[in-house]
């Protein structure tokens, strides 16, 4: 088994063409480069001081800090929620009021 695999990757790999990377073999054509081509120099941007973020200019300072309102709004949701996926199984766990109306259960 293990000489039928070596043969068949014997017969992929001399389908794959010679590498022309930088590791080409020695008889390989060599690259012709112009000496009178431009190099690219980066700009020169002058040094500034950092500036220092203040937590009043920045809005997303902790994104993940929730107010109180947001946490409540989150913890209705969510028992909203798990109220219709029990409801979906036929187990009457959901909220007592709907829509501002009271449920008689």
């Amino acid at each position: 088994m293990a000489k039928t695999i070596a043969t068949i990757f014997k017969t992929l790999l001399r389908l794959l063409p010679p590498a022309r990377g930088r590791h080409r073999a020695a008889g390989a054509l060599r690259t012709v480069g112009c000496a009178d081509a431009p190099t690219a120099t980066p700009p020169l941007v002058p040094a500034r001081e950092p500036e220092l973020l203040r937590g009043e200019d920045v809005h997303l300072i902790r994104p993940y800090v929730l107010t109180s309102e947001e946490r409540q709004r989150r913890r209705l949701q969510r028992g909203r929620r798990r109220a219709l996926w029990l409801a979906a199984y036929g187990v009457d766990a959901g909220p007592r009021w709907i829509h501002g109306v009271e449920v008689v259960g």
